[in-house]
């Protein structure tokens, strides 16, 4: 869906015309604390705090009348919770006031702000605490949304950030669009077109795979998956500042339009949602997407692995043997472990071209929901790589935690067939963990021979983040979550400064 459009003014708060007002308030032992309302109109607002029971709590909120002298037609109070006032605490509590306003057309802020990473994380959670999905076709009408979002702010550089913002919205909501399409209607072939669409005129090259492409290139990991559905696979490579010689990061996302568990069925239950483990490979469109819209100087190149995972007499049996791009051999112990196969292809295809670094993102593995919740992404690798991440993390408010790639986990993957087995069915140990050992074999090295260096790598496995199926909270819907965007940006940010 479109965003609202992100605007800033200086004007007073307590004259801007709109159909909600937002203001803060936050928690403290001596009772919560209103925020930023310095003028008369908004300050007789506190004195009703107790009244209205509310404790400054963060998902807190309160909608009330105006009082008089305030041209807005009512005040949305929204708790931002205790501790420092940080640019994420504000840009989650413009989203919690985003969806308790999702129907009010205009929306002004008057948050404290003191940066202009402030005042885009207000702008950034208001757009994305009033998405809503809406369906390409169907019958059913839409109701109103929020159409404009003013921030009140005298930061200079405000105009830029509520650009900035602009364009992280837009992608994180494009993340979301694209995961919640159903199935039906998103599949290898339409994400390509979808893919096109969304690139427009922009400066990306965009190179496409389809199936005698890929068996010419020998992508046996993609070709392997994608054969037992009536819809074949593709794989798109987006490049952007291709010639340039500035430092050059690659994104591979996994891009399983639906995951059946091929031969390996999936039970009912596991398959419901399935539609969302293409998640990767949205999350690298959107952010190759954001980057040529910024002009952020990094050269990167965004390699999307699509193909559909279902049953039928052409599908991958249990005990098959299948050719990675590159050579190396998989023996496929469960067609349920098919995301590490498309991977391989992808990180293969990335290691080629010799870039500075890889980040892979997936919806890999049930264990990592299993051990890090719904809401952290795993990140594995190498301690350059993810050194950077947990940076970008930081600024951004996305949630990663770092984790292990132990040594003694790579005989689990022991073939006798073949140079290493997707999987070992029977065990439940460590699972998050064993797919990233899996993953590092084909991350490519700088130079020939066994001594040359790995090319720096880093592997997330948002497979709980990547979904809330919990109620909404903060700017974060139900749903689909559009996560480790506004990260991957501010990684190829800092690769462009070499920071």
């Amino acid at each position: 869906m479109p965003i609202a459009s992100l605007t800033v003014s200086t004007a007073p708060a307590s004259t801007m015309e709109a159909g909600a007002l937002v203001i803060g308030i936050a928690a403290s032992p001596e009772g919560p604390r209103l925020l930023g309302a310095t003028d008369g109109a908004l300050a007789t607002i506190g004195d009703q705090l107790g009244m209205l029971g509310l404790t400054g709590a963060v998902d807190e909120t309160s909608r009330i009348p105006a009082p008089e002298g305030v041209a807005a037609s009512s005040v949305l109070v929204v708790g931002v919770g205790r501790g420092p006032l940080t640019a994420d605490a504000l840009r989650y509590a413009a989203g919690t006031a985003a969806r308790a306003l999702a129907s009010v057309e205009h929306i002004v802020f008057s948050l404290p702000t003191s940066s202009p990473a402030e005042v885009q994380a207000v702008l950034e959670g208001a757009a994305l605490g009033g998405y809503r999905y809406v369906p390409a076709s169907g019958p059913t009408p839409q109701a109103a949304s929020i159409a404009t979002v003013t921030v009140v702010t005298e930061v200079e550089g405000a105009a830029h950030a509520a650009e900035a913002a602009t364009v992280t919205a837009r992608a994180v909501t494009l993340v979301r669009d694209l995961v919640t399409t159903p199935p039906n209607e998103l599949h290898p072939e339409s994400f390509v077109e979808r893919a096109r669409e969304a690139i427009g005129d922009l400066p990306i090259e965009m190179q496409v795979w389809d199936v005698e492409q890929l068996e010419a290139g020998g992508f046996g990991g993609i070709l392997g998956v994608g054969q037992g559905s009536a819809r074949p696979p593709r794989l798109v490579a987006l490049r952007y500042r291709a010639d340039a010689p500035n430092p050059h990061l690659a994104l591979v996302g996994k891009g399983i339009t639906f995951d059946s568990g091929g031969l390996s069925l999936k039970p009912a239950a596991g398959m419901v949602g399935m539609k969302y483990d293409m998640t990767g490979a949205a999350t690298v469109l959107a952010t190759v997407i954001a980057a040529a819209e910024l002009g952020i100087e990094t050269r990167l190149t965004g390699w999307l692995c699509l193909a559909e995972n279902m049953p039928s007499g052409a599908a991958l049996r249990p005990n098959d043997v299948i050719m990675i791009r590159g050579g190396k051999t998989v023996e496929v112990l469960n067609t349920d472990a098919e995301g590490r196969l498309v991977m391989a292809d992808g990180l293969v295809a990335a290691s080629e071209e010799s870039p500075d670094a890889i980040i892979d993102v997936a919806t890999l593995t049930g264990a990592a929901r299993v051990a890090l919740g719904e809401r952290y992404a795993g990140v594995m690798g190498d301690d350059e790589v993810i050194a950077r991440v947990r940076a970008a993390a930081d600024e951004t408010g996305e949630l990663v935690w770092p984790m292990p790639l132990p040594a003694e986990l790579r005989p689990l993957l022991k073939s006798d067939v073949a140079t290493i087995a997707n999987a070992k069915p029977g065990n439940t140990a460590a699972g998050m963990l064993l797919a990233g050992v899996f993953l590092r074999e084909f991350v490519g090295r700088r130079g020939t021979g066994d001594d040359a260096p790995s090319i720096p790598w880093a592997h997330l496995d948002i497979a709980g983040p990547a979904n809330n199926s919990t109620a909404p909270f903060g700017y974060t819907p139900k749903g689909s979550s559009g996560v480790m965007v506004r990260l991957l940006l501010r990684v190829a940010e800092a690769f462009s400064t070499k920071e």
